[in-house]
């Protein structure tokens, strides 16, 4: 089993049944394999501050939702998740590319990534980094944290992660 489809089996098997996402090239098998499987409705947002609204209603209905995003919009969904996802102590799993380290082609990613950890530390949303392939064996449990402590939480994957940028 691949990588991708350790994360959407782990999804599955913690009943996430509703997933949101913004357009990420790293992330992109992932969310390919969200949009097939038929146990997970799967919604497309613009923006990720957009996306943590619709997990809110999500689970609001009923549902445990995810949002697989860049850490480039950490900045943007400040607000929606201390107002939010932390005041209604709404669990989100957020399964996040972490741009902008080591041989980033991309300038404006660099900057990002100077600040996401600390932005998520700030926030006191707890973090996890991905930077191996064996890493995705922590993920399961880091679903079952989150559901558990009704929380958002952080899960970088880093360039490595993925085999290069």
């Amino acid at each position: 089993m691949d990588v991708s489809e350790k994360i959407v089996s782990d999804f599955v098997a913690n009943d996430v049944s509703f997933i949101t996402t913004v357009p990420c090239k790293q992330l992109g098998d992932v969310i390919e394999a969200v949009e097939a499987h038929p146990a997970i409705y799967h919604i497309p947002a613009n923006k990720e501050d957009e996306g943590m609204g619709l997990c809110a209603g999500a689970f609001m209905g009923g549902k445990r939702p995810a949002i697989i995003m860049q850490n480039t919009a950490i900045g943007v969904t400040i607000n929606t998740l201390v107002t939010l996802t932390q005041f209604y102590r709404m669990p989100l799993p957020m399964l996040i590319s972490y741009r902008g380290e080591l041989g980033e082609p991309v300038a404006c990613q660099v900057e990002m990534a100077v600040h996401t950890k600390a932005l998520l530390a700030q926030l006191n949303i707890p973090t996890y980094h991905f930077h191996k392939e064996e890493d995705v064996e922590e993920f399961d449990k880091i679903l079952k944290y989150t559901f558990t402590c009704n929380k958002p939480v952080a899960i970088l994957t880093d360039a490595s992660f993925w085999k290069g940028y």
